[in-house]
């Protein structure tokens, strides 16, 4: 076992060399012949270990074997106790995902704060294959039946070619000493049931049930992988980007079939999941908007804009208190000049005396409105926008130069008639976005 894992390293995983790995290790013998196998490889680990105090002494008695493995394979072992029971109370949801949400959250913090590249983690096959019948039992699409993936951003699963069985027998060979955890054989978890009830009778039905599972789920990386890089052709061709957000024309998406398969390999991956609610977009009023945690769906006319869900602070930056440049949020330029030029639609040439110093650079709010350059009547804002076609996002986006209250620029897309130099003008200032 120990050469086939020197082998899956080198060939799948060459990366782990060199590098500061962090190990979780609960006391089980999956973890700890992970351990094993990763001192005997030559890999730099420290083990890392979360007493979730559910279990009494029980967990205490895992935290000791956890820090005793350590200083037998001389390697650094970071523990941890958590509340758990607090922390349920607090979120109120299953004692399981309250303590996979606290190891995950602490293990984070321990790949940022100390430096380890990677985190390592004891899944194997046979925990693939139950991930797989758990999905499978409860209705998913292809995504989740490929399993457990070996490489998840920073978290590793070396063990995933290995079986239970294969771990259990190296541990008996190798004289490994290990922990049980009692709440393995607890029928009340439905991975239990399916590891203890159905996976035994699915073996015994096909002597080679696993090696059957494992070509399967090969098929369906590789199905996987064809779907992926058709819609990957589909993204280039409909995505349109589009001032920092991705613009969709809806006629093009309502000619894809089958329809509602096409959204969710477009869309999901942005962390949609009301899959009717994006549907309704396609024939909803302009305005309409679909929300997932990060990012936003609106429907604007013809298209569809997505883009990224970022807090909105109207912050105020006071700009040219003298002749001078702005870097930040977007950079203006001032300069005095004799005379005006041609005005392009990232300049604008302004009456210096009418303006009252320090100007400002904000975004837009409902209400605003503006005497358009060249215009006698004032012009809200919202119907500007409106008529000039701008989107939902771009709108958001949109900055504007203002003076004391009155807005100067709608920077990039239209001067104030009120700002204007004229025969009287002594002083011309120029106004450049440099975008």
């Amino acid at each position: 076992m120990l050469s086939k894992f020197k082998n899956h390293i080198d060939a799948k995983l060459p990366f782990l060399k060199g590098k500061k790995l962090l190990l979780a290790c609960s006391g089980g013998v999956d973890s700890v012949v992970l351990a094993h196998l990763c001192k005997s490889a030559g890999l730099d680990i420290a083990l890392v270990h979360c007493n979730f105090k559910l279990r009494g002494a029980d967990s205490d008695g895992d935290e000791a074997f956890v820090r005793n493995l350590a200083e037998t394979l001389d390697v650094e072992v970071l523990v941890k106790a958590f509340n758990t029971l607090e922390y349920v109370k607090d979120h109120r949801g299953s004692m399981q995902m309250a303590a996979r949400e606290l190891r995950y959250q602490w293990f984070n913090d321990l790949l940022k704060e100390k430096d380890f590249a990677y985190l390592m983690t004891a899944h194997h096959l046979d925990d693939d294959l139950e991930t797989f019948l758990i999905n499978l039992s409860r209705g998913t699409g292809l995504e989740g039946l490929l399993g457990i993936p070996e490489q998840n951003d920073k978290i590793i699963r070396p063990l995933l070619i290995f079986t239970r069985e294969e771990i259990a027998a190296y541990a008996e060979e190798q004289n490994i000493q290990w922990r049980e955890d009692s709440s393995n054989s607890e029928s009340k978890y439905l991975r239990n049931k399916i590891r203890h009830g159905i996976v035994p009778k699915l073996k015994e039905l096909h002597p080679t049930f696993v090696q059957n599972f494992i070509q399967t789920q090969s098929y369906l990386h590789q199905t996987s992988d064809l779907a992926n890089n058709h819609l990957e052709e589909v993204k280039t061709r409909l995505f349109q980007k589009v001032d920092g957000a991705i613009k969709v024309n809806v006629a093009d998406l309502q000619k894809l079939q089958p329809l509602q398969a096409y959204l969710y390999g477009l869309f999901h991956g942005f962390g949609f999941s009301d899959w009717e609610a994006v549907h309704g977009l396609l024939t909803s009023m302009s305005g309409k908007e679909v929300f997932s945690k990060t990012h936003r769906l609106v429907k604007n006319r013809d298209c569809l804009i997505l883009s990224e869900l970022k807090t909105r602070v109207n912050d105020h930056f006071p700009v040219f208190d003298k002749d001078t440049m702005l870097e930040q949020p977007i950079k203006l330029t001032m300069d005095n000049v004799e005379r005006m030029e041609k005005p392009l639609s990232n300049t604008i040439f302004l009456d210096k005396e009418k303006l009252n110093f320090p100007l400002v650079l904000r975004n837009w709010e409902k209400g605003d409105y503006f005497y358009p350059f060249g215009m006698k009547d004032k012009k809200k804002l919202s119907k500007f926008f409106k008529d000039e076609k701008i989107d939902v996002v771009s709108k958001e986006k949109q900055w504007l130069l203002c003076s004391d209250d009155e807005i100067v620029w709608v920077v990039g897309k239209r001067a104030d008639e009120r700002f204007r130099v004229d025969d009287s003008t002594r002083q011309i200032v120029k106004i450049t976005w440099i975008s």
